[in-house]
C-alpha cells in the first residue's frame, strides 16, 4: 500500500503567505520561507506553493522565491501560479521546483499538458482543478476560483490524465477554507476513474477530515493551509493520530 503524503500550501500574493474563505477574504499568514522551512522540519511530506497574484510581471519575482525556497528546504515543493508555457514552467523548475501545477492555462489550451509531459515526464505535472456545483455538477474554474468555464470536474480531471499529468490537485471551492471537511464523494469518484494519485484540498479542520479523505475519499494525499499557518493542527500530532489508525503515512 502507497503510503499517504500531508502537505501544507502556502498561497503567495507579493512575497507573503496569505489564506481566505471560499478563495475570497484573504488575510496575512506570515512567511513563505520560514513556514516552509517548519513545515519540512515538523515531517511534512511535501509543500506547494502557489502564486495567486500571478503576472507575466511577477514571474521574474515569484522565480527568485523559489531560489530561496529551494535553499532552505529539503523536502520535495510544487509550484504554481501564472504558469502558461513550458518556458515557464522551465524557469521554476530550474530555480530549484521539484514540480509545476498549472490550472487556468491548462484549461484554456489543454495542450499546455502534453508539451510539459513530453518536456519534462508526467511527474513533474501536477493538474490543479478548482471545481464547485453549479446546479449539482462539478464545474471547473479558473482564475483563482473567479471564472466558472465550460468543463466538468470529472471529465477534466480524465483528459487530463489522457494528456500526461502525473497528479490531480482537487480543490473544492465550496469546502475552501469551511473547515467542515473535505469534498469525500468527489475525491472517492476521482479515485474510482483515475490511475494517477489524487491531492484532496479544501475543507480540512481537525485530524479526522484527514483520515476520512484517505480511508473514505480514497485520496493518496491530503493538502491543508490555514490549519497548519495558524497552528490549529501540528503536523507531527496529525501524522500520529493517523500512524494510530493504521493509516500508512511517511
Amino acid at each position: 500500500m502507497l503510503t499517504k503524503r500531508i502537505i501544507p500550501c502556502l498561497d503567495i500574493k507579493e512575497g507573503r503567505t496569505v489564506k481566505g474563505v471560499n478563495f475570497e477574504n484573504i488575510r496575512d499568514a506570515g512567511d513563505p520561507i520560514g513556514l516552509g522551512a517548519l513545515y519540512a522540519e515538523q515531517g511534512a511530506d511535501e509543500l506547494v506553493f502557489l502564486d495567486i497574484s500571478a503576472t507575466t510581471e511577477e514571474r521574474k519575482t515569484f522565480a527568485s522565491l523559489v531560489k530561496e525556497i529551494a535553499r532552505h528546504i529539503n523536502i520535495p515543493f510544487t509550484v504554481g501560479g501564472g504558469i502558461s508555457t513550458v518556458a515557464d514552467a522551465s524557469r521554476l523548475l530550474e530555480a530549484g521546483a521539484d514540480k509545476v501545477s498549472i490550472n487556468s492555462a491548462a484549461v484554456r489550451n489543454p495542450q499546455l499538458i502534453d508539451d510539459l509531459a513530453k518536456a519534462y515526464g508526467s511527474q513533474f505535472v501536477v493538474l490543479a482543478i478548482d471545481a464547485k456545483k453549479i446546479t449539482n455538477t462539478w464545474t471547473v474554474h479558473t482564475h483563482g476560483g473567479r471564472q466558472a468555464s465550460d468543463k466538468k470536474l470529472f471529465s477534466w480531471a480524465e483528459e487530463g490524465q489522457k494528456r500526461g499529468a502525473g497528479e490531480i490537485l482537487f480543490t473544492s471551492m465550496d469546502h475552501d477554507g469551511t473547515k467542515n471537511g473535505f469534498a469525500i464523494d468527489a475525491l472517492s469518484k476521482l479515485n474510482q476513474i483515475l490511475s494517477i494519485p489524487v491531492i484532496a484540498s479544501g475543507g480540512a479542520g481537525n485530524a479526522g477530515h484527514f483520515m476520512d479523505a484517505f480511508v473514505l475519499g480514497k485520496a493518496d494525499a491530503a493538502l491543508a493551509a490555514s490549519i497548519f499557518h495558524y497552528g490549529e493542527v501540528g503536523i507531527p500530532d496529525l501524522k500520529k493520530y493517523l500512524k494510530d489508525r493504521n493509516i500508512s503515512i511517511r
